[in-house]
């Protein structure tokens, strides 16, 4: 078997409330390097998984997958959030890591670190608009809007308008131009971070629509999930957690509930899933003393209801 070449953030905690260990079949809808997969396939010998992802590079683990665990792995590869297209039976639990893997961090020519040189890409699926065609050709103010609203960047008027100042002498092209732009319009930050952290996550999370797939396949999980399905998402920034936060607190007991001469739409709607975590789960201090990527996850989990109740 393959060795994971990086490692699953809040693995045990995932496994804990997926609850796999009597079988059943799942969907790993990030399955990148398999880590999540792999162990519901080793927690329990009647798990099947279903593992999604858009990104190509993931086809040869997927493919050895299949092999290691002979008919006890299918792998789809398509956005997390098209999953209610190629699933027709109801599973026992979804799992989500959203965001950016540190294999594709780790590839400067994915362009998705502002650390390393690399063309300006940042597709997952290596399709579609990239992020050099929004910054050259995207209108300062629409730049402006996609770093204030993906990456709630404060400065996101005064970048945009550097980027737009520079792309006049030249085509910003590769990742290092783009983060030298950045640095030159913002002093750096008093907690030691990049100031071109928040425009990168933004650009990238608008050249792959995360939040709508994230949203797809939040709803698709009310129909995917059996009576008693778990969902289990790991965020790693506040937009991702704000949305599934929001999500299970609008289909959960956990709603604001107005009095009863106000019915309101969202409090005639059925309630469909008991939230596990009240609060999310964060890594303790053993897991981040050897994976400094889990610092910024959070966990949430809930359970599908067996029966919706008003």
């Amino acid at each position: 078997m393959t060795q994971e070449p990086h490692i699953p953030v809040l693995l045990k905690e995932v496994l804990g409330y997926l609850d796999c260990r009597s079988g059943g079949l799942f969907i790993d809808g990030t399955f990148g390097a398999g880590g999540y997969t792999r162990a519901m396939l080793n927690a329990n010998p009647g798990v099947h998984v279903i593992g999604f992802d858009r990104d190509p590079n993931t086809l040869g683990t997927a493919h050895q997958m299949m092999t290691d665990f002979n008919g006890r792995f299918t792998f789809i590869h398509d956005c997390f959030g098209n999953m209610a297209q190629h699933v027709h039976n109801q599973v026992d639990g979804i799992v989500l890591d959203l965001g950016v893997s540190s294999m594709q961090i780790d590839q400067p020519e994915r362009g998705f670190s502002f650390r390393s040189e690399g063309p300006l890409d940042m597709r997952m699926a290596q399709r579609g608009i990239s992020a050099q065609e929004v910054v050259n050709g995207f209108p300062e103010q629409e730049i402006a809007h996609i770093l204030f609203r993906y990456g709630e960047e404060k400065a996101s008027y005064r970048i945009a308008a550097a980027v737009v100042q520079a792309r006049q002498k030249a085509p910003i092209t590769t990742t290092v131009q783009l983060a030298d732009i950045i640095h030159r319009v913002m002093p750096r930050p008093k907690d030691g971070s990049d100031s071109a952290m928040r425009s990168f996550q933004a650009l990238r999370i608008f050249v792959n629509d995360e939040l709508g797939e994230l949203e797809r396949a939040l709803t698709a999980s009310i129909d995917l999930l059996k009576p008693s399905g778990r969902l289990v998402v790991v965020s790693f920034h506040s937009l991702e957690d704000r949305l599934v936060k929001n999500f299970l607190i609008h289909h959960s007991a956990l709603r604001p509930h107005n009095n009863r001469h106000a019915m309101t739409e969202m409090t005639a709607e059925p309630i469909l899933f008991e939230v596990l975590t009240k609060k999310p789960i964060v890594a303790g201090e053993e897991e981040l003393a050897c994976n400094p990527r889990a610092h910024s996850a959070k966990l949430r989990a809930a359970r599908r209801r067996q029966e919706a109740m008003s």
